[in-house]
Protein backbone atom coordinates (compact mmCIF):
# COMPACT_ATOMS: atom_id res chain seq x y z
CA UNK A 1 0.00 0.00 0.00
CA UNK A 2 1.28 3.58 -0.45
CA UNK A 3 1.23 5.41 1.84
CA UNK A 4 -0.97 8.95 2.15
CA UNK A 5 -0.31 12.25 3.72
CA UNK A 6 -2.72 12.06 6.63
CA UNK A 7 -3.71 15.37 8.07
CA UNK A 8 -4.03 16.20 12.12
CA UNK A 9 -6.96 17.76 11.84
CA UNK A 10 -10.11 17.74 9.22
CA UNK A 11 -13.47 19.44 8.45
CA UNK A 12 -15.91 17.63 7.22
CA UNK A 13 -18.56 18.95 5.30
CA UNK A 14 -22.57 18.60 6.22
CA UNK A 15 -24.11 14.97 5.67
CA UNK A 16 -27.87 13.78 5.99
CA UNK A 17 -26.73 11.06 8.18
CA UNK A 18 -30.09 8.89 8.02
CA UNK A 19 -29.73 9.02 4.28
CA UNK A 20 -25.94 8.09 4.57
CA UNK A 21 -26.76 5.00 6.57
CA UNK A 22 -29.20 3.68 5.06
CA UNK A 23 -27.19 3.33 1.79
CA UNK A 24 -24.39 1.81 3.66
CA UNK A 25 -26.66 -0.68 5.27
CA UNK A 26 -28.57 -1.57 2.21
CA UNK A 27 -25.05 -1.86 0.44
CA UNK A 28 -23.91 -4.30 3.18
CA UNK A 29 -27.19 -6.37 3.67
CA UNK A 30 -26.43 -7.02 -0.25
CA UNK A 31 -22.80 -7.99 0.64
CA UNK A 32 -23.86 -10.28 3.36
CA UNK A 33 -25.61 -12.24 1.01
CA UNK A 34 -22.88 -12.96 -1.37
CA UNK A 35 -20.50 -13.39 1.79
CA UNK A 36 -22.76 -16.08 3.49
CA UNK A 37 -22.81 -18.15 0.46
CA UNK A 38 -18.82 -18.25 0.46
CA UNK A 39 -17.48 -21.42 1.31
CA UNK A 40 -16.12 -21.53 4.92
CA UNK A 41 -12.49 -22.26 3.81
CA UNK A 42 -12.73 -19.39 1.26
CA UNK A 43 -13.49 -16.87 4.13
CA UNK A 44 -10.81 -18.51 5.75
CA UNK A 45 -8.23 -17.90 2.98
CA UNK A 46 -9.51 -14.21 2.68
CA UNK A 47 -8.78 -13.33 6.51
CA UNK A 48 -5.30 -14.87 5.98
CA UNK A 49 -4.76 -12.37 3.11
CA UNK A 50 -6.36 -9.62 5.50
CA UNK A 51 -3.90 -10.83 8.07
CA UNK A 52 -0.97 -10.53 5.59
CA UNK A 53 -2.15 -6.91 4.38
CA UNK A 54 -2.26 -5.65 7.82
CA UNK A 55 1.51 -6.71 8.33
CA UNK A 56 2.64 -4.74 5.00
CA UNK A 57 0.71 -2.08 6.28
CA UNK A 58 2.34 -1.65 9.60
CA UNK A 59 4.38 1.36 8.55
CA UNK A 60 1.40 3.39 6.92
CA UNK A 61 -0.83 2.13 10.57
CA UNK A 62 2.16 3.90 12.81
CA UNK A 63 2.00 7.05 10.85
CA UNK A 64 -1.73 7.36 11.39
CA UNK A 65 -1.64 6.18 14.78
CA UNK A 66 1.06 8.40 15.87
CA UNK A 67 -1.43 11.39 14.28
CA UNK A 68 -4.01 10.03 16.45
CA UNK A 69 -1.87 9.49 19.64
CA UNK A 70 -0.35 13.33 19.16
CA UNK A 71 -4.18 14.47 18.61
CA UNK A 72 -5.13 12.83 21.81
CA UNK A 73 -2.62 14.35 24.32
CA UNK A 74 -3.14 17.36 22.85
CA UNK A 75 -7.13 17.13 23.63
CA UNK A 76 -6.45 15.94 27.08
CA UNK A 77 -6.89 12.55 27.13
CA UNK A 78 -5.80 10.22 30.32
CA UNK A 79 -3.21 8.08 30.78
CA UNK A 80 -5.31 5.10 30.00
CA UNK A 81 -7.32 6.54 27.02
CA UNK A 82 -3.39 7.01 25.61
CA UNK A 83 -2.87 3.62 26.50
CA UNK A 84 -5.72 2.30 24.85
CA UNK A 85 -5.20 4.12 21.66
CA UNK A 86 -1.72 3.68 21.04
CA UNK A 87 -0.12 1.47 18.38
CA UNK A 88 3.25 -0.04 18.09
CA UNK A 89 4.79 -2.69 15.94
CA UNK A 90 3.95 -5.89 18.98
CA UNK A 91 0.57 -4.51 18.95
CA UNK A 92 -0.10 -4.12 14.98
CA UNK A 93 1.48 -7.78 14.61
CA UNK A 94 -0.86 -9.39 17.48
CA UNK A 95 -3.90 -7.39 15.89
CA UNK A 96 -2.98 -9.06 12.05
CA UNK A 97 -2.02 -12.63 14.38
CA UNK A 98 -5.58 -12.54 15.93
CA UNK A 99 -7.03 -12.12 12.66
CA UNK A 100 -5.51 -15.31 11.24
CA UNK A 101 -6.48 -16.84 14.28
CA UNK A 102 -10.14 -16.17 13.66
CA UNK A 103 -9.65 -17.44 10.47
CA UNK A 104 -8.49 -20.58 11.66
CA UNK A 105 -11.11 -21.20 14.10
CA UNK A 106 -13.97 -23.36 13.07
CA UNK A 107 -16.86 -21.96 11.24
CA UNK A 108 -20.02 -22.22 13.32
CA UNK A 109 -22.50 -21.45 10.17
CA UNK A 110 -24.28 -24.27 8.94
CA UNK A 111 -23.49 -26.27 12.34
CA UNK A 112 -25.90 -28.40 13.43
CA UNK A 113 -27.09 -27.48 17.22
CA UNK A 114 -30.04 -30.72 17.40
CA UNK A 115 -31.94 -32.55 15.87
CA UNK A 116 -35.15 -34.42 16.17
CA UNK A 117 -37.49 -36.83 14.49
CA UNK A 118 -41.45 -36.08 15.19
CA UNK A 119 -43.48 -39.41 15.32
CA UNK A 120 -44.83 -38.56 11.92
CA UNK A 121 -41.91 -39.25 10.54
CA UNK A 122 -40.77 -35.27 10.30
CA UNK A 123 -36.93 -33.98 11.03
CA UNK A 124 -36.35 -30.86 12.47
CA UNK A 125 -32.77 -29.37 12.92
CA UNK A 126 -31.83 -26.25 14.38
CA UNK A 127 -29.09 -24.53 12.74
CA UNK A 128 -26.57 -21.73 13.33
CA UNK A 129 -26.47 -18.85 10.56
CA UNK A 130 -25.10 -15.58 10.48
CA UNK A 131 -27.18 -12.68 12.48
CA UNK A 132 -26.43 -10.38 9.25
CA UNK A 133 -25.23 -6.80 9.66
CA UNK A 134 -23.80 -5.78 12.60
CA UNK A 135 -23.22 -2.45 13.93
CA UNK A 136 -20.23 -1.95 15.89
CA UNK A 137 -19.94 1.38 17.88
CA UNK A 138 -16.67 1.92 19.57
CA UNK A 139 -14.03 4.61 20.66
CA UNK A 140 -10.12 4.66 21.45
CA UNK A 141 -8.77 0.66 20.72
CA UNK A 142 -7.94 0.67 17.16
CA UNK A 143 -7.70 -2.64 17.17
CA UNK A 144 -11.33 -3.07 17.22
CA UNK A 145 -11.36 -2.57 13.75
CA UNK A 146 -9.57 -5.61 12.94
CA UNK A 147 -11.34 -7.79 15.56
CA UNK A 148 -14.75 -6.98 14.66
CA UNK A 149 -14.12 -6.87 10.77
CA UNK A 150 -12.40 -10.75 11.30
CA UNK A 151 -15.08 -12.12 13.78
CA UNK A 152 -18.00 -10.94 11.24
CA UNK A 153 -16.80 -12.31 8.29
CA UNK A 154 -15.85 -15.65 9.58
CA UNK A 155 -18.89 -15.68 10.99
CA UNK A 156 -21.15 -14.55 7.49
CA UNK A 157 -21.79 -11.54 9.09
CA UNK A 158 -21.95 -8.13 7.10
CA UNK A 159 -20.31 -5.08 9.52
CA UNK A 160 -20.49 -1.67 9.89
CA UNK A 161 -18.05 0.43 11.82
CA UNK A 162 -18.11 3.48 13.20
CA UNK A 163 -15.04 4.40 14.98
CA UNK A 164 -14.24 7.23 17.46
CA UNK A 165 -12.57 10.64 16.37
CA UNK A 166 -9.74 10.00 18.96
CA UNK A 167 -8.49 6.98 16.24
CA UNK A 168 -9.70 8.02 13.07
CA UNK A 169 -6.40 8.04 11.20
CA UNK A 170 -5.54 4.53 12.85
CA UNK A 171 -8.91 3.29 12.05
CA UNK A 172 -9.02 4.08 8.58
CA UNK A 173 -5.31 3.10 7.71
CA UNK A 174 -6.57 -0.62 9.13
CA UNK A 175 -9.56 -0.84 7.52
CA UNK A 176 -7.49 0.03 3.88
CA UNK A 177 -5.16 -2.97 4.73
CA UNK A 178 -8.47 -4.81 5.47
CA UNK A 179 -10.25 -3.86 2.35
CA UNK A 180 -7.40 -4.90 0.49
CA UNK A 181 -7.03 -8.47 1.70
CA UNK A 182 -10.55 -9.71 2.23
CA UNK A 183 -10.64 -8.65 -1.55
CA UNK A 184 -8.28 -10.22 -2.98
CA UNK A 185 -9.48 -12.99 -1.27
CA UNK A 186 -13.21 -12.30 -2.93
CA UNK A 187 -15.20 -11.10 -0.23
CA UNK A 188 -17.63 -8.52 -1.44
CA UNK A 189 -16.67 -4.84 -0.55
CA UNK A 190 -19.15 -3.72 1.11
CA UNK A 191 -19.38 -6.32 3.56
CA UNK A 192 -17.00 -4.53 5.95
CA UNK A 193 -17.52 -0.81 5.55
CA UNK A 194 -15.93 2.21 7.84
CA UNK A 195 -18.51 4.56 8.40
CA UNK A 196 -16.73 7.56 6.45
CA UNK A 197 -17.75 10.37 8.46
CA UNK A 198 -17.20 11.81 12.23
CA UNK A 199 -20.17 13.12 12.71
CA UNK A 200 -22.37 12.45 16.06
CA UNK A 201 -25.30 12.11 13.73
CA UNK A 202 -24.33 9.06 12.33
CA UNK A 203 -24.13 6.88 15.42
CA UNK A 204 -27.82 8.28 15.95
CA UNK A 205 -28.68 7.01 12.39
CA UNK A 206 -26.96 3.92 13.22
CA UNK A 207 -29.53 3.73 16.52
CA UNK A 208 -32.12 4.31 14.83
CA UNK A 209 -31.74 1.96 11.96
CA UNK A 210 -34.47 -0.70 12.55
CA UNK A 211 -34.97 -3.16 9.71
CA UNK A 212 -31.62 -2.13 8.19
CA UNK A 213 -28.97 -3.30 11.40
CA UNK A 214 -29.64 -6.57 12.83
CA UNK A 215 -27.40 -5.61 16.06
CA UNK A 216 -25.32 -3.14 17.45
CA UNK A 217 -22.79 -3.89 19.96
CA UNK A 218 -21.00 -0.62 21.24
CA UNK A 219 -16.94 -0.82 22.88
CA UNK A 220 -16.60 2.40 24.82
CA UNK A 221 -16.99 4.23 27.59
CA UNK A 222 -20.09 4.23 30.26
CA UNK A 223 -21.88 7.15 28.21
CA UNK A 224 -21.11 6.21 24.96
CA UNK A 225 -22.67 2.40 25.94
CA UNK A 226 -25.51 4.27 28.05
CA UNK A 227 -26.51 6.39 25.33
CA UNK A 228 -26.74 3.28 22.57
CA UNK A 229 -28.28 1.42 25.55
CA UNK A 230 -31.02 3.77 25.68
CA UNK A 231 -31.51 5.43 22.21
CA UNK A 232 -31.29 2.26 20.41
CA UNK A 233 -34.11 0.76 18.51
CA UNK A 234 -32.01 -2.24 17.03
CA UNK A 235 -31.12 -5.02 19.30
CA UNK A 236 -28.00 -4.22 21.87
CA UNK A 237 -25.04 -6.61 22.99
CA UNK A 238 -22.98 -4.89 25.59
CA UNK A 239 -22.03 -4.37 29.08
CA UNK A 240 -21.85 -1.11 30.52
CA UNK A 241 -19.44 -1.10 33.56
CA UNK A 242 -16.76 -3.78 34.53
CA UNK A 243 -16.89 -2.95 38.25
CA UNK A 244 -14.87 -6.69 38.85
CA UNK A 245 -14.03 -7.55 42.23
CA UNK A 246 -11.10 -9.96 43.50
CA UNK A 247 -12.16 -11.75 46.86
CA UNK A 248 -8.55 -13.06 48.93
CA UNK A 249 -10.33 -15.68 51.38
CA UNK A 250 -8.64 -16.79 54.56
CA UNK A 251 -7.46 -19.79 52.64
CA UNK A 252 -5.37 -18.04 50.18
CA UNK A 253 -1.99 -18.78 49.67
CA UNK A 254 -0.19 -14.91 50.07
CA UNK A 255 2.24 -14.76 47.32
CA UNK A 256 -1.08 -15.80 44.82
CA UNK A 257 -2.87 -13.77 45.94
CA UNK A 258 -0.55 -11.19 46.00
CA UNK A 259 0.28 -11.70 42.33
CA UNK A 260 -3.06 -12.11 41.33
CA UNK A 261 -4.45 -8.83 42.87
CA UNK A 262 -1.16 -7.18 41.61
CA UNK A 263 -1.89 -8.20 37.65
CA UNK A 264 -5.42 -7.82 38.17
CA UNK A 265 -5.36 -4.18 38.74
CA UNK A 266 -1.87 -2.66 36.94
CA UNK A 267 -0.96 -4.83 33.72
CA UNK A 268 -3.58 -2.75 31.96
CA UNK A 269 -5.65 -0.89 34.27
CA UNK A 270 -7.62 0.76 31.41
CA UNK A 271 -9.04 -2.93 30.35
CA UNK A 272 -12.70 -3.75 31.07
CA UNK A 273 -11.30 -6.81 32.63
CA UNK A 274 -9.39 -4.60 35.57
CA UNK A 275 -10.31 -5.21 39.27
CA UNK A 276 -11.62 -1.96 40.67
CA UNK A 277 -12.23 -3.37 43.72
CA UNK A 278 -10.51 -5.73 46.30
CA UNK A 279 -11.97 -7.68 49.19
CA UNK A 280 -9.57 -8.94 51.92
CA UNK A 281 -11.14 -11.30 54.76
CA UNK A 282 -10.52 -10.02 57.96
CA UNK A 283 -8.61 -13.47 58.49
CA UNK A 284 -6.05 -13.22 55.38
CA UNK A 285 -2.59 -13.60 57.26
CA UNK A 286 -0.86 -11.13 55.40
CA UNK A 287 -3.30 -7.97 54.15
CA UNK A 288 -0.03 -5.52 54.47
CA UNK A 289 1.83 -7.56 52.06
CA UNK A 290 -1.42 -7.78 49.47
CA UNK A 291 -1.82 -4.01 49.19
CA UNK A 292 2.08 -3.25 49.97
CA UNK A 293 3.44 -3.98 45.79
CA UNK A 294 0.43 -2.29 44.72
CA UNK A 295 1.29 1.12 46.46
CA UNK A 296 5.23 0.62 45.86
CA UNK A 297 3.90 0.69 42.09
CA UNK A 298 2.05 4.22 42.45
CA UNK A 299 -1.83 2.57 42.76
CA UNK A 300 -4.30 5.11 44.82
CA UNK A 301 -6.04 2.88 47.07
CA UNK A 302 -8.94 4.13 48.68
CA UNK A 303 -10.73 1.81 51.52
CA UNK A 304 -13.02 1.34 54.47
CA UNK A 305 -11.75 1.94 58.15
CA UNK A 306 -10.23 -1.71 58.80
CA UNK A 307 -8.99 -1.39 54.97
CA UNK A 308 -7.15 2.12 56.00
CA UNK A 309 -5.46 0.40 58.92
CA UNK A 310 -3.46 -1.56 56.90
CA UNK A 311 -1.33 1.12 55.76
CA UNK A 312 -1.40 4.99 56.32
CA UNK A 313 -1.24 5.64 52.52
CA UNK A 314 -4.58 3.79 51.88
CA UNK A 315 -7.03 7.02 51.49
CA UNK A 316 -10.93 7.00 53.10
CA UNK A 317 -13.35 5.94 50.27
CA UNK A 318 -16.41 7.61 49.23
CA UNK A 319 -19.38 5.53 48.72
CA UNK A 320 -19.52 6.62 45.12
CA UNK A 321 -15.62 4.44 45.18
CA UNK A 322 -17.62 0.93 45.46
CA UNK A 323 -19.60 1.42 42.12
CA UNK A 324 -16.99 3.08 40.26
CA UNK A 325 -15.17 2.01 37.35
CA UNK A 326 -11.81 3.43 37.36
CA UNK A 327 -10.13 1.83 34.95
CA UNK A 328 -7.24 3.91 36.29
CA UNK A 329 -4.21 3.37 38.61
CA UNK A 330 -7.07 3.64 41.39
CA UNK A 331 -8.36 0.65 43.64
CA UNK A 332 -10.57 0.53 46.29
CA UNK A 333 -10.14 -1.86 49.07
CA UNK A 334 -12.67 -3.44 51.48
CA UNK A 335 -11.89 -5.65 54.65
CA UNK A 336 -14.88 -8.45 55.16
CA UNK A 337 -16.00 -10.88 57.65
CA UNK A 338 -15.73 -13.65 55.26
CA UNK A 339 -16.98 -15.07 52.86
CA UNK A 340 -20.86 -14.28 53.34
CA UNK A 341 -19.89 -10.96 53.87
CA UNK A 342 -17.74 -10.92 50.10
CA UNK A 343 -21.20 -11.82 48.58
CA UNK A 344 -23.42 -9.38 49.65
CA UNK A 345 -20.85 -6.97 48.93
CA UNK A 346 -20.59 -8.01 45.64
CA UNK A 347 -24.03 -9.01 45.23
CA UNK A 348 -24.77 -5.24 45.91
CA UNK A 349 -21.92 -3.47 43.77
CA UNK A 350 -20.84 -5.76 41.29
CA UNK A 351 -21.65 -4.75 37.49
CA UNK A 352 -22.05 -8.41 36.79
CA UNK A 353 -18.93 -8.46 34.59
CA UNK A 354 -15.61 -10.61 36.04
CA UNK A 355 -15.38 -11.50 39.70
CA UNK A 356 -12.81 -13.78 41.29
CA UNK A 357 -11.90 -15.43 44.63
CA UNK A 358 -8.51 -16.31 45.20
CA UNK A 359 -8.45 -19.02 48.00
CA UNK A 360 -7.24 -22.88 48.64
CA UNK A 361 -10.21 -23.99 49.95
CA UNK A 362 -12.31 -25.99 47.79
CA UNK A 363 -15.55 -25.36 49.20
CA UNK A 364 -15.78 -21.99 49.12
CA UNK A 365 -14.27 -21.52 45.89
CA UNK A 366 -17.26 -23.96 44.96
CA UNK A 367 -20.01 -21.66 46.87
CA UNK A 368 -18.67 -18.35 45.19
CA UNK A 369 -18.56 -19.48 41.66
CA UNK A 370 -21.97 -20.98 42.06
CA UNK A 371 -23.36 -17.54 44.30
CA UNK A 372 -22.22 -14.49 42.39
CA UNK A 373 -24.30 -14.04 39.26
CA UNK A 374 -21.58 -12.43 36.84
CA UNK A 375 -20.94 -13.13 33.46
CA UNK A 376 -17.77 -14.03 34.36
CA UNK A 377 -16.49 -15.86 37.45
CA UNK A 378 -13.11 -17.16 38.64
CA UNK A 379 -11.19 -18.77 41.02
CA UNK A 380 -7.20 -18.48 41.33
CA UNK A 381 -6.81 -16.59 38.50
CA UNK A 382 -6.54 -12.75 37.47
CA UNK A 383 -9.69 -10.77 35.90
CA UNK A 384 -7.34 -9.37 33.04
CA UNK A 385 -8.01 -13.01 31.76
CA UNK A 386 -12.20 -11.66 30.52
CA UNK A 387 -11.27 -11.55 27.07
CA UNK A 388 -12.45 -13.82 24.09
CA UNK A 389 -8.77 -14.17 22.72
CA UNK A 390 -8.01 -15.72 26.33
CA UNK A 391 -10.72 -17.77 26.35
CA UNK A 392 -9.76 -19.59 22.94
CA UNK A 393 -11.98 -17.59 21.08
CA UNK A 394 -10.12 -16.24 19.05
CA UNK A 395 -10.47 -11.92 19.00
CA UNK A 396 -13.81 -10.68 20.55
CA UNK A 397 -16.24 -8.27 19.38
CA UNK A 398 -17.20 -7.65 23.20
CA UNK A 399 -17.88 -8.39 26.34
CA UNK A 400 -21.82 -9.28 27.17
CA UNK A 401 -23.46 -9.37 30.55
CA UNK A 402 -26.95 -9.64 29.52
CA UNK A 403 -28.83 -12.49 30.20
CA UNK A 404 -30.14 -13.54 26.44
CA UNK A 405 -28.60 -14.70 23.31
CA UNK A 406 -24.54 -14.44 24.40
CA UNK A 407 -22.92 -13.68 27.66
CA UNK A 408 -19.42 -13.10 28.42
CA UNK A 409 -16.62 -12.60 25.95
CA UNK A 410 -18.50 -12.77 22.51
CA UNK A 411 -17.21 -14.68 19.29
CA UNK A 412 -17.89 -16.34 16.54
CA UNK A 413 -20.80 -18.29 18.00
CA UNK A 414 -22.22 -15.37 19.50
CA UNK A 415 -22.22 -13.75 15.96
CA UNK A 416 -25.26 -16.40 15.35
CA UNK A 417 -28.57 -16.95 15.61
CA UNK A 418 -30.08 -20.29 13.98
CA UNK A 419 -32.87 -21.24 11.64
CA UNK A 420 -35.01 -24.74 11.93
CA UNK A 421 -34.90 -26.75 9.05
CA UNK A 422 -38.00 -29.18 9.04
CA UNK A 423 -37.70 -32.22 6.40
CA UNK A 424 -40.18 -33.80 5.50
CA UNK A 425 -41.84 -36.90 3.44
CA UNK A 426 -45.30 -35.39 2.31
CA UNK A 427 -46.58 -34.81 5.99
CA UNK A 428 -49.61 -32.80 6.23
CA UNK A 429 -51.39 -31.75 9.28
CA UNK A 430 -54.79 -33.18 10.46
Amino acid sequence: MNALPIPARETEPAIDAAVLIERLARDARAAQRGLAAMPSIARQAALEQAAAALRRAAPQILEANAVDVANGAAAGLSGAMIDRLRLDPARIEAMAAGVAEVAALDDPVGRIIDETRRPNGMVLRRVRVPIGLIGIIYESRPNVTADAAALCVRSGNAVLLRGGSEAVHSNRAIHAALAEGLAAGGVPADAVQLVPTQDRAAVGAMLAASGLIDMIVPRGGKSLVARVQADARVPVLAHLDGINHTFVDRAADPAMARDIAFNAKLRRPGVCGSMETLLIDALFPDPHGLVEPLLAAGCELRGDARACAIDPRIKPADPADWDTEYLDAVLSVAVVDGLDAALAHIACHASGHTDAIVTGDADAAERFLGAVDSAIVMHNASSQFADGGEFGLGAEIGIATGRLHARGPVALEGLTTYKWLVLGSGQIRP
